[in-house]
């Protein structure tokens, strides 16, 4: 059982913030290699290298039968039914390729859902499939599983939903991984994974969960016990993972077994013990950024904040860095509590009240 897609949101960069294609060539090759197939970008990762990577990486390196491509329209940023034309022609450029294999609508919330029927999105897809401009459609998603069975009862047209899932956000109160993908489950729509290791949060766990996974299965990384649990559920067909090392490549492809129900509760037990440890969980999707106004870099702030809180002692380390990036950016503290940032996150997070718990501790001393 494999069933991992290349997410190209988190790929190597270097200093400067370019792509590192030295790095992600081989990663690539490697990926196909082994049997991969599914690879998947958007409009915005990465400020639109993303969608460049996909071209120079793959599109121009291999032939194009030999890989799936999965995009998806920026609907959020979108003022009218014209500018979704607009857009898809724009990404199918910047990609190189005449079609898309998955064309999806990006980021549907309640919001985001109604500039989507507003400007007919489920409609322009739909006839970009009808004239094999897109494959299978569909809507990536991040809202509550009520709306997500309201939107599918609407258009039911659609081939595909991708869902935030993971074994720390299966039962979770706000993301509902379990009740989103039971809903997906019910219409009958099959189900690519985003996050299934939570942007990385779950790759490296406390050690107490980490004794446990390897009491069990001594050689697997905990990002494969991650993987492995969203693979497990039927009616996924892609596990994407963003990758950035060819290491994370090998680890990710090797040969899956289905989860037993013993290592079921086993993970059960891992998140319990990573909520407990965990200060901020913020996945690092950038989401937040483009809505600040004082353009405050969120993400790197609360991985910053989590670094230190489980690790104090390293504060002659972290609290330099924290200095560093404050001379080029807007402090924690100078948030303005406008919450644009929280209607943009998709883990619902409260960010403005952990930004001052950020400033609390990294400008304790001025």
């Amino acid at each position: 059982m494999n069933k991992t897609g290349f997410g190209f949101l988190r790929l190597p960069v270097m200093e400067n913030g370019n792509i590192d294609y030295s790095v992600l060539n081989p990663m690539v090759d490697r990926f196909l290699e082994m049997g991969g197939r599914y690879f998947d970008t958007a409009f915005n990762y990465l400020n639109g290298q993303s969608e460049v990577a996909i071209r120079k990486s793959l599109v121009q390196r291999h032939p194009r039968e030999s890989f799936i491509l999965a995009d998806k329209l920026p609907g959020f940023l979108i003022n009218s039914a014209e500018e979704c034309k607009t857009y898809f022609m724009l990404q199918l450029m910047r990609c190189g390729v005449d079609y898309f294999d998955v064309y999806l609508l990006h980021w549907l919330n309640e919001e985001n859902y109604a500039k989507a029927v507003a400007f007919d999105e489920f409609g322009f897809i739909s006839r970009l499939k009808a004239e094999g401009k897109a494959g299978k459609i569909g809507f990536s998603y991040h809202d509550s599983p009520q709306l997500l069975d309201q939107i599918l009862t609407e258009h039911p047209e659609v081939d595909i939903v991708q869902l935030q899932i993971n074994y720390l956000d299966w039962e979770s109160p706000s993301i509902k991984a379990r009740e989103c993908y039971e809903v997906a489950v019910h219409h009958g729509k099959e189900v690519v994974v985003m996050e299934p290791v939570k942007g990385g949060s779950i790759a490296a766990v406390p050690s107490e969960a980490e004794a446990l996974m390897r009491s069990v299965r001594p050689a697997d990384s905990a990002a494969s016990w991650a993987v492995r649990f969203a693979a497990d559920l039927e009616q996924v067909s892609v596990v994407l993972s963003g990758m950035n090392a060819m290491e994370q490549v090998e680890d990710n492809m090797r040969d899956m077994e289905p989860l037993t129900r013993d290592e079921r509760k086993l993970l059960e037990k891992c998140a319990g013990i990573i909520r407990t440890n965990t200060a901020i969980p913020c996945t690092a999707c950038g989401y937040c950024l483009a809505g600040c106004p004082k353009g405050i870099p969120i993400p790197k702030y609360f991985g910053l904040y989590n670094e230190l809180s489980v690790k104090a002692d390293d504060d002659w380390k972290i609290l330099p860095i924290y200095d560093t990036l404050i001379k080029t950016y807007s402090k924690a503290s100078e948030c303005i509590g406008c919450r644009k940032c929280e209607n943009s996150c998709p883990q619902k997070l409260k960010i403005t009240e952990y930004l001052k718990d950020v400033a609390r501790v990294m400008e304790a001393n001025g």
